[in-house]
Order: structure tokens, then sequence, then C-alpha cells
């Protein structure tokens, strides 16, 4: 059975896709970047911050389907510019535990949403 995730303390999706899908045991999340639900604005200061934004906006989305960061198997992290990395990496890393973290890829792409430097998606297990 599909269900639908949806909280008013993740950023509304501003196109045609949910925050998250529940499939039986499994959420796929929707790709998250630095946008603050409250003020609608995008937390871009520096790449810690963002990433770190990212990260809160991803839990607050696990948390709504009843998960949290331990129930993650998959990541995939996009960035504007792979000079980033380390410093990305870094905010990330501090989510996990590194002995069960989630499998991962990181990529660099031409362009992202809004012209944001990191946008992350997850796969969980219940």
């Amino acid at each position: 059975m599909k269900t639908i995730i949806q909280t008013d303390k993740a950023p509304a999706p501003i196109g045609p896709y949910s925050q998250a899908i529940l499939i039986n045991d499994t959420l796929y999340t929707s790709g998250q970047i630095a946008l603050d639900a409250e003020s609608g604005e995008l937390v871009m200061s520096n790449i810690q911050l963002e990433t770190r934004k990212v990260m809160k906006n991803l839990q607050v989305v696990l948390e709504a389907a009843g998960m949290s960061f331990e129930n993650v198997v998959k990541s995939s992290i996009f960035l504007s510019s792979m000079k980033n990395f380390n410093q990305v990496n870094e905010v990330y890393a501090s989510y996990f535990d590194e002995s069960a973290a989630p499998a991962r890829e990181t990529v660099e792409v031409s362009e992202l949403p809004k012209k944001v430097n990191v946008e992350i998606s997850m796969i969980a297990v219940k």
C-alpha cells in the first residue's frame, strides 16, 4: 500500500511530488534542499549550514513516517560542485554512526533547484 508522507515541518513541495512515499516498510524521500519550512527562505550563508538544513529537513520527513536516520539504507547526494564534498561529508557524517552508515552516492550536477549547492534524498526501511 502506498502512503503519502507530508509534514509542515519540512518545506512544501515546489512541484508535482510528495515529500516522501511509504510503501510497506520502505520510505522513499524526495530530494531536500535547504529551504526553511517556516520562512520559505533558503539557508545558504555557507555550505555547512546549508547541508545541516537539508539534513534537518530530511530528519522531520523521516520522523513523520515514524523513522530516524538509523532507518536510512541509501542516500543520494547531489552537489553543484565537488569542491564542497569534504564540508558536506563532514556535516552528513555527523548524523550517522559510521559503522552502520547507509550506502550512498555523491554526484556533481550542473545545476540544482533554486541554484542551491546541495540536495539529498534517502531510502529508509522500518
